[in-house]
């Protein structure tokens, strides 16, 4: 019998667990979702438990397998390997035996703003940027670890081993764990060239590189307890996790140069995927490894589903049906707003952590609509800038294939196109991330992958185009003005 493909994707406000068949195709109704909160304070917290990770982990991963159990055309498949995504930049202490000692602090948590300014101060962060892919700001490691270490300096030193929530994960479904390359390069404390731990940073956190998990691509089997429960998963190979922006690239299919992946989902990011040894990015992107043979370049903002989430609490616009059908009637910026998305400490293009979300423009005459529609462009304008980067670095415009949760709204697939004045393909699987970490297992265990199919392509409407590239220079000189106030 053909072989399944297991596959998980940890998420930052929920899971997925779906059996791909294979030519890599999702099997849709093995599907399984779990949600859980985000843990946040004014301060900037944004912490999960790693119980209640756990769990949904544990529950979408039973779902997902009595179905295969239960489904007459899946049942006696052999699953021939776990492949895993996970969200970047997060972190989880624990002792030696991998019980945690302290919360998932995850990307978005920005109570380390501070230890970030005293990195930069201590540090160049242009030199430390082109050593490690990432720079000196709160999203990463050594920004969190200096935190800990400052203001928990009791948890900070009874921790044995610092890991991704997708290492301890593993650790506790499989009884054992390993450090993916791709995982360690979302960290700021490795060189993605070289393909070991940054011995200054490491050191200047407190830390020695035996305090994290041994640096390796290649899958462990899968034991007890996960095996005990589900006996046809032991001895399969599980993969390390791979960093959900390289699962979206593998997912969406662009692998190859000309090929730009958009996920716009709880965060947003853009990304292209190059092959080499040297890996290296212009100032203010991220790069990450996907594994020894590549990686990739791009930008990722904290604000995008999480703000529309926000928007629909507070705004209450109404039900789903109606508020699209809102928005398509209003296809540019007629609302004479400017907006800062950055409810949530903003990451790329500028990685200003200081600026806090603005509205500018605000009458009388303003809407709860017109605000909607003005945050969320003001999202898309951010991808938009980092597109412009990519673009004049590369000296090309790729092609943009765009999955997430944005794919449930043509209309707003169609405001992205406007505003990024590019044609736009919708992934035909919507669950880039998800396939990705199949994608990946595949390739390791030498399976054949099928292309997705291409998608008809939103063309930008000129006009509108038009009047967003105009709308996106307002958001700059607002962002100005509003730094140079700070400082």
């Amino acid at each position: 019998m053909l072989p399944l493909i297991l596959a998980l994707d940890i998420g930052t406000s929920s899971s997925r667990a779906a059996l791909f068949d294979e030519t890599g195709g999702r099997i849709i109704e093995s599907t399984a979702q779990c949600s859980y909160p985000l843990l946040t304070s004014g301060e900037g917290m944004a912490e999960l438990e790693p119980a209640v990770l756990l769990a949904a982990i544990q529950q979408c991963l039973a779902q997902t397998l009595n179905h295969a159990r239960s489904t007459p055309a899946l049942r006696g498949r052999r699953i021939a390997g776990v492949g895993v995504s996970c969200f970047w930049h997060s972190l989880i202490g624990t002792d030696t035996a991998g019980k945690p000692l302290t919360n998932v602090i995850t990307w978005a948590d920005a109570r380390c703003r501070a230890e970030a300014a005293h990195l930069r101060e201590a540090f160049s962060e242009e030199a430390v940027h082109a050593r490690t892919g990432c720079m000196l700001r709160s999203s990463f490691w050594p920004a969190k670890l200096l935190w800990l270490r400052n203001k928990q300096p009791r948890v900070f030193k009874s921790v044995d081993l610092w890991m991704s929530p997708a290492e301890w994960l593993q650790q506790s479904l499989t009884g054992s764990a390993v450090c993916a390359l791709g995982m360690a390069t979302g960290t700021g404390l490795l060189n993605p060239t070289l393909l070991n731990w940054d011995e200054e940073i490491v050191s200047y956190c407190g830390l020695e590189a035996s305090r994290f998990l041994p640096l390796k691509d290649e899958p462990v089997p899968v034991g007890l307890p996960l095996a005990g429960n589900f006996p046809e998963l032991a001895g399969v190979p599980w993969f390390p996790a791979i960093g959900d922006g390289a699962a979206s690239n593998l997912g969406s299919g662009c692998t190859a140069p000309g090929l730009a992946a958009i996920n716009v989902g709880t965060s947003a990011a853009l990304r292209i995927m190059r092959a080499g040894d040297r890996a290296k990015a212009p100032t203010g992107l991220f790069c990450y490894r996907v594994d020894a043979l590549r990686y990739l370049v791009g930008g990722a903002i904290s604000n995008a589903g999480n703000l529309r989430a926000w928007c629909l609490k507070e705004l209450q616009t109404g039900d789903p049906a109606s508020l699209e059908a809102a928005l398509a009637s209003r296809p540019g910026p007629d609302h004479g707003l400017t907006v800062l998305p950055c409810w949530t400490a903003e990451r790329a293009p500028t990685w200003n952590e200081e600026l806090r979300g603005s509205i500018l423009g605000i009458s009388q005459n303003t809407t709860g609509l017109d605000l909607f529609q003005a945050i969320t462009e003001a999202t898309y304008q951010r991808i938009a800038q980092i597109a412009d980067l990519l673009v004049a670095n590369t000296g090309e415009t790729p092609k943009f294939f765009v999955s997430g949760g944005i794919q449930h709204s043509q209309t707003a697939l169609q405001r992205l196109a406007d505003i990024l004045d590019q044609p736009v393909y919708a992934n035909p699987e919507p669950e880039a991330s998800i396939r990705g970490a199949a994608v990946y297992a595949m390739e390791k265990l030498n399976l054949p992958i099928k292309a997705l199919p291409e998608s008809a392509p939103l063309v930008p409407r000129r006009e509108f185009a038009t009047q967003y590239r105009e709308a996106r220079a307002k958001q700059t000189a607002l962002e100005h003005l509003l730094t140079n106030h700070l400082h």
